[in-house]
């Protein structure tokens, strides 16, 4: 039978690899740090839901042997931040973008950003949100954090208000020891560097395990 019919993708082979890493009999070792346990899958944006069918059969596999899959969408918590701002504020930040972008659509584009940056990025944006839905799973099954994952997914709502890369360097030390993995819409740059949506300069960080 022709090997083609056993390839895998680049997804599929970076996914074999963190399950693998994940249930090794010595406990999760997605990190070569104890006490880091992060790392990230990066993926072609255009493979979007190539990538949402390999961690729902991730899911389905480790969920069938007794673990517990957290998917955190920021996607979902970018919006409900934005919905905090009230109807006014959010009709006010469209109507000046609108108005900006007639003459210049790159001003345009940076008074949105301005407005909802505070909102999303630092230690109190998005990733305390991260942080917060993980610590209290921890803080309700505190014997089950070997055997969680927390996936995080849907970056590119991100984009382009600030890079996926932010989100994990605040993250650090915040996830009581929960081997979390970020799905990262981009390009692998070299062996440790990343490009959010293959737009930004490559993030070049030595820290994460990046797959495969």
């Amino acid at each position: 039978m022709s090997g083609l019919l056993f390839h895998r993708s680049p997804l599929q082979t970076a996914f074999a690899a963190l399950r693998e890493d994940l249930v090794h009999e010595d406990g999760p070792r997605i990190s070569t740090m104890r006490n880091y346990r992060f790392a990230i899958v990066p993926y072609d944006p255009k493979d979007e839901f190539a990538l949402r069918a390999e961690v729902q059969k991730l899911s389905n596999d480790l969920v069938a042997h007794g673990w517990v899959v957290l998917s955190i969408s920021l996607q979902k918590l970018l919006l409900d931040r934005v919905r905090t701002l009230g109807e006014d504020q959010i009709r006010w930040i469209i109507d000046s973008e609108r108005e900006f972008a007639e003459y210049d659509l790159e001003r345009g584009l940076n008074s949105v950003k301005d407005e909802l940056a505070p909102l999303i990025e630092g230690p109190d944006g998005l990733a305390a949100d991260c942080a917060r839905i993980i610590q209290d799973h921890v803080a309700a099954w505190p014997d089950r954090a070997d055997r969680t994952l927390a996936l995080i997914g849907r970056a590119g709502a991100l984009y382009p208000f600030c890079p996926a890369s932010a989100l994990r360097r605040h993250l650090d030390g915040r996830t009581g020891n929960v081997p979390v993995v970020l799905l990262y819409p981009g390009e692998r740059r070299g062996p440790t560097g990343l490009s959010f949506m293959g737009m930004h300069s490559p993030d070049n960080d030595y820290r994460p395990r990046i797959y495969p």
